[in-house]
């Protein structure tokens, strides 16, 4: 199994732990990932409502330089997924943009061949539909059972144009976490609300509320880590849990994973090579009767 690989500008600053954790599990499983050369930005998230049509045709030249390798593109960024599927749509749907597009890609001399679009694809759904569940639990070598983990998808993965999951209540994580020997909380609500994007740095005040509704949740429902797929939300709920916990005046710490971290510990991959060096180190599990 073989994929080019769109990283995106978060995979190779803030999230580096999240590429360094795919790379490690697909590694594992012996899926290969090829990064697209020369590469850029996909446009997101403030150039898309400057000029739609410009940051979907930025997103549009990786998805040609894919082409010319044969290969489905696989990308972590939630953000870069949704572009990159705008983009195919409009494509595929030979939309006013979706020519102007193409067009704009033939005069730059890489001209896209509209029927054979690369499937746009994220890690979760490379693990859980094509690699398959079944075959990734043969790889476990540990338990998790000092997690209950709080899964959280963020806003952008399942929705608008992700149909292979519940766009407000998706389980697909869910059920990879299980299958790996993790407990999860069952009936985290807020598992697809929004962690306010960038909010936390335009508009702080509103993107710490956001933030700290989503941890206080996960701390009401007893859980004692979040497991996220997206980078932005991991950094949110991450590196302003100090200044939640000043501003609301409760204990809402916890760790913040991403789901590959949490299935590279499952494979018994160590800490450094998943990125884990850093993290906080999970805190017990609260008994059933203090829940």
């Amino acid at each position: 199994m073989k994929f080019a690989y769109y990283p995106g500008c978060s995979l190779k600053g803030t999230s580096k732990a999240y590429e360094a954790s795919m790379q490690a599990v697909f590694r594992r499983l012996g899926i290969d990932l090829l990064e697209i050369p020369d590469w850029n930005c996909c446009g997101a998230t403030v150039y898309m409502s400057v000029d739609e049509a410009q940051a979907l045709l930025m997103a549009s030249r990786n998805i040609a330089l894919a082409q010319r390798m044969g290969l489905d593109i696989v990308t972590p960024c939630s953000a870069c997924y949704l572009n990159l599927l705008k983009v195919t749509k409009e494509i595929q749907e030979n939309s006013p943009l979706g020519q102007r597009i193409c067009a704009a890609l033939e005069k730059s001399g890489l001209g896209i061949a509209a029927p054979k679009l690369p499937a746009v694809k994220h890690p979760l759904q490379v693990l859980t539909d094509d690699y398959g569940v079944s075959k990734i639990v043969t790889q476990v070598t540990r338990g998790l059972k000092e997690f209950l983990l709080v899964p959280y998808y963020g806003c952008l993965l399942v929705r608008p144009l992700n149909h292979r999951d519940h766009p407000f209540f998706p389980t697909k994580m869910d059920f990879l976490l299980k299958s790996i020997g993790a407990d999860v909380v069952p009936d985290y609500s807020l598992k697809t609300k929004c962690c306010g994007g960038t909010l936390t740095g335009t508009v702080e005040e509103i993107g710490l509320r956001l933030n700290y509704l989503l941890l206080k949740e996960a701390r009401r429902k007893g859980g004692n880590a979040i497991a996220t797929v997206c980078p932005l939300c991991q950094f949110n709920l991450e590196m302003y849990q100090k200044k939640i916990i000043q501003k609301y005046r409760e204990p809402v710490s916890m760790p913040i994973y991403y789901f590959t971290q949490l299935v590279g510990l499952s494979f018994g991959i160590g800490e450094g090579e998943l990125g884990l060096r850093r993290t906080p180190k999970v805190q017990e599990r609260p008994s059933a009767a203090g829940r």
